[in-house]
């Protein structure tokens, strides 16, 4: 079965603005274990949006395709174990 997963983003590195290829998606803020509650995102039909948790400045880039600009604020969790 095939699952959507929902692109996570961070902003460990301080920066001004984390450009995301995605317009939904969630904010963590921080890498664990100095992570928020994870925040999720829509922009709609605006191209930027603002954390209302952390402050960090999202800026969606098509070209980016899911990824974001710098490449190391994208977040990857680990999948949830599932029971057999």
């Amino acid at each position: 079965m095939t699952e959507h997963v929902t692109p996570h983003f961070h902003n460990q590195p301080g920066l001004p603005e984390v450009r995301v290829g995605a317009k939904e998606f969630m904010c963590v803020g921080a890498l664990p274990p100095f992570d928020h509650p994870h925040i999720f995102i829509v922009m709609g039909a605006d191209n930027d949006a603002i954390c209302p948790y952390c402050s960090t400045h999202y800026v969606y880039d098509e070209h980016l395709h899911g990824g974001s600009e710098p490449a190391e604020c994208a977040f990857h969790p680990e999948p949830a174990s599932r029971a057999a």
